[in-house]
Order: C-alpha cells, then structure tokens, then sequence
C-alpha cells in the first residue's frame, strides 16, 4: 500500500473490524472513521448494533457494511470477507477485536466450553486472516491487528480456556507476520490490560458480585489513577493499523499500566466467587 501524506490517517483505505457493536472494536471502527477510511466491514453477531453504527457512520460520510456473523462458524467468517470485498472491490487491513470471555478454570472447564473459546478466540481469526489475505496481497500490502490480552502471560485462574486462546492467537500472530512479509502485509498484536468496556461492566457486576460504580473504585487503586477505556485501546489498535508503526511487525505489544512480572498487591486478580463457567462475554 502506498504511504499516507498523514501516518495516522486511514484515507484510501478499507478496514474490516469484527466485534463492531461495542467496546473495543465499536471505538476502533469510530476511530478509523474519523481518520478518514474509505470504508468499513462491520462484523458482530449483534445485528442491530453494527446496523446502527453503519448508519450513523454513513451518515457521516464514512461508507460501511454491516455483516452479522457468528464467528464461531469458518463459512460464516469466510463468507464475511467475501461480502466485505464484493462491497468496496479492496481491502486494506483487518482489526481481530471480537472475543468470548466465557469463565472456567482447569477444574470446571468443559469440552464444549474449551472448544467455543478456541473456536471464536483463535480460530475465527485465523481464518479471516486467511481470507482477507489474497485481497491484501493484490492491494500490494496491508495490515492486520489482533487484540490479546495481558492475560496470556498467565492471567486469573477462572479464565483457563480464554488464556489458552488468547495464547494460540499470539503465537498465530507472530507465525503469520514471518510467514507475510514478504508480501509487505504487517501482522501485530496488542496485549490489552484492564478495559472498562460495556462487557466487562456486566460481567463484573454479574458475576463478581461488584457494585456499579467498581470502575471508580478499582481505577483509584491503579498507578494512573484509572483503567484503561476502549478509546485508549482504539488508539493503539490504530497506530498498530496504521503507516504510524512504520514497518513494525510481529510484535506483541503490552498495553497496560503495570509490568508483566512485578504485580502490586493492589493488581492482583481475585478468584471467580461464582467457582463456575459462566455466560460468554464479549471483550469487543
């Protein structure tokens, strides 16, 4: 792809984003919309909530395509891209941002659960980075973010299965970035730390038994005042999307206020109350 006048703009360029309808992904996709894309792919299974933001986006200028998916189904992964390219005719990168945060530990996990987790967490960006790569190698070169999660490096005992995903798909980034480069297609990762994102204010007052106002509580106790937002991560997906990293890539970037390692008491992760699976979540 050739360079923009501006490294942080996305002029010229079509993104495809999945988990579109809130969070990390919804601000990712405002973000790039307002940097000046050609076009945005929304992907979520959440039907209303990316038909609502391709409207409002549009409306704005910004040209779009809802694409409801589960990606817990390859075809239906497949058949994303293709919808996405048949609709702009090029595109120019790809933002992994949809995930299941479903809880279980090593004791409590079932097959199926495991299996879901694997299915939506690494497998489904594996094959749309698959998909969408023909198309990136034809526009000359492109890129690719994949969300992760500080979590990888260990992470809370209830979210057994999500590590391992969100392991598996570190790994994948870094083989697919050697495996591309030649084909001038960037592949990165962003180790995300704690979000304050519409899921995980359900799931801490769900299932962790917090009150409403935990985000407040919990961000006093961190070294920045605060946790993290989606805009923050929005940020950083689009300096990893964007020609302001350069010629980075495989890289898997901590994105968090404390160091992997040296963990403050006042950090610490506390055990799931609830012992059991739980519902999934979306980390979009």
């Amino acid at each position: 792809m050739p360079p923009r006048a501006e490294p942080w703009s996305f002029e010229g360029r079509v993104m495809v984003v999945t988990g579109a309808a809130q969070g990390v992904g919804e601000a990712t996709a405002r973000l790039m919309a307002a940097r000046g894309a050609a076009g945005l792919a929304l992907l979520d299974r959440n039907r209303a909530g990316i038909e609502a933001l391709a409207e409002e986006l549009g409306r704005a200028g910004t040209p779009c395509e809802p694409i409801p998916v589960e990606l817990e189904r390859v075809e239906e992964c497949f058949a994303a891209i293709d919808r996405a390219a048949a609709r702009f005719g090029t595109l120019s990168g790809l933002v992994n941002a949809a995930a299941l945060t479903d809880r279980g530990t090593i004791d409590n996990t079932t097959v199926e659960l495991f299996d879901r987790l694997i299915a939506v967490d690494a497998r489904a960006p594996f094959f749309l980075i698959q998909r969408i790569l023909p198309h990136l190698r034809r526009a000359g070169g492109g890129t690719i973010v994949n969300l992760l999660s500080l979590t990888i490096w260990s992470g809370p005992a209830y979210l057994a299965a999500y590590v391992a995903a969100k392991g598996a798909l570190a790994a994948i980034t870094r083989n697919v970035a050697a495996a591309v480069i030649k084909d001038r297609v960037r592949v990165n990762g962003l180790n995300l730390g704690w979000t304050v994102t519409p899921a995980e204010r359900r799931v801490q007052t769900e299932v962790h038994g917090r009150p409403p106002d935990w985000p407040e509580i919990e961000g006093a106790r961190q070294p920045m005042g605060r946790l993290l937002t989606p805009e923050d991560a929005a940020r950083a997906i689009c300096f990893l999307a964007s020609d302001e990293s350069a010629l980075m890539t495989g890289a898997i970037v901590d994105f968090d206020q404390r160091v992997v390692g040296v963990t403050p008491p006042s950090l610490r992760f506390e055990p799931d109350p609830s012992g059991s699976s739980g519902q999934s979540r979306s980390l979009s």
